[in-house]
């Protein structure tokens, strides 16, 4: 029974020290003499939520260098590599089957328009035809007499127009041969060059063999294309420049043929122009380099480097008031140092071009240096 006194008695003086000797600090401070500095403390924490450089109200402006946007003459053209073509080519094929009697032509040499090219052997032909023709002197002997006949009532109608129906007949069976004699000759399509030889005289040929291919080199045609961006640049009957390789001279050909259709794969329009080749300097198949003139004069050219890409497309940022604006653009021709903008942005524009990936929209910005 002592014990537990004893214990009780401890348990109440520890508990009186606690309230008596050991108080809490912010209690002391509120009631003792350094109860003033908490409130202090605290209006100056008030005073520092507004000031100072630092605070929710902004920091100091970032220096950045602008450009000025003007417009400016567009360097307006674009290059695009070309071929060669003939203007004209052909297979030379016989319309007949038969035995070559003569090949005119020399590998490499100029034929002229209607120049005959081979000769097939004819001599069955020419034999019907002879034929043909002893029976319509006689068909229009007989013919003659059943006419006089007829006018005498010797012979009836029907007698007469039997005999005028054979001369008739025999009349349309000599033009067929007279067809199938010519389709014995085959003549030059256009005037052109000759390239190398198949067959060789006294081969047996048919339709479908090619005796040497037939090529127009004066004019040629000159095939590139353009990206399709360029599309509504192109016209037809303009004028186009281009380069051949290994040669100092400048070449000109006209705009004859512009491909309805975009490429889907390339995004590319095909064109095709005419150059005239009197010299034979320019010979089918030849690699050229192209420059195409656009219908472009005035535009607004900017640093490439003020091009921001973005998942819609590009954007820009422009200074206005002192703050930073995003703009969308849209881009046309590019060179080395600039690019033009086709929309978006107006002339007078202070378009930021330093320290783009660090800023963000309504940012308050200074001018650094303009830049020209």
């Amino acid at each position: 029974m002592r014990t537990i006194l004893i214990i009780i008695a401890v348990v109440v003086v520890l508990v009186l020290g606690k309230i008596f000797f050991f108080s809490k600090p912010e209690e002391k401070g509120a009631g003792g003499p350094g109860g003033g500095g908490g409130a202090a403390a605290g209006r100056g924490g008030e005073k520092g939520k507004g000031g100072g450089p630092g605070g929710a109200g902004g920091g100091a402006p970032t220096a950045v260098n602008i450009f000025v946007t003007s417009f400016a003459t567009l360097d307006n053209a674009v290059t695009s590599p070309g071929t060669v073509f003939p203007n004209e080519e052909v297979q030379l094929m016989a319309e007949a089957a038969g035995r070559l009697v003569s090949l005119n032509i020399k590998e490499g040499s100029r034929v002229a328009a209607g120049q005959v090219i081979a000769k097939i052997k004819d001599t069955d032909l020419q034999a019907q035809l002879k034929k043909i023709n002893y029976q319509i002197e006689l068909a229009k002997q007989t013919d003659a007499r059943q006419k006089k006949l007829l006018e005498i009532n010797a012979i009836s109608r029907e007698e007469y127009e039997i005999t005028s129906n054979t001369l008739n007949t025999l009349d349309a069976d000599k033009e067929f041969l007279e067809t199938s004699i010519e389709k014995t000759v085959l003549r030059a399509p256009f005037s052109g060059k000759i390239s190398f030889k198949n067959v060789s005289q006294g081969a047996y040929v048919s339709p479908t063999t090619s005796l040497a291919t037939l090529v127009q080199t004066n004019p040629v045609k000159v095939d590139f294309a353009i990206p399709e961006k360029y599309s509504t640049q192109i016209r037809l009957g303009s004028n186009v420049k281009f380069e051949v390789e290994g040669q100092t001279a400048s070449y000109s050909a006209t705009i004859v043929a512009i491909d309805p259709k975009i490429d889907p794969n390339l995004r590319t329009l095909k064109v095709r122009a005419l150059a005239q080749n009197p010299n034979d300097r320019l010979i089918p198949g030849m690699f050229v380099k192209v420059t195409v003139d656009l219908d472009i004069s005035q535009a607004i050219m900017v640093p490439t480097e003020a091009i921001i890409p973005v998942l819609k497309g590009k954007k820009v940022y422009v200074m206005q008031n002192g703050k930073v604006t995003e703009k969308m653009v849209e881009t046309g021709l590019r060179n080395e140092k600039n690019i033009q903008i086709t929309s978006g942005l107006v002339s007078g524009d202070s378009l930021i071009v330093s320290g783009i990936m660090a800023l963000k929209k309504d940012a308050p910005v200074k001018v650094k240096q303009v830049m020209k």
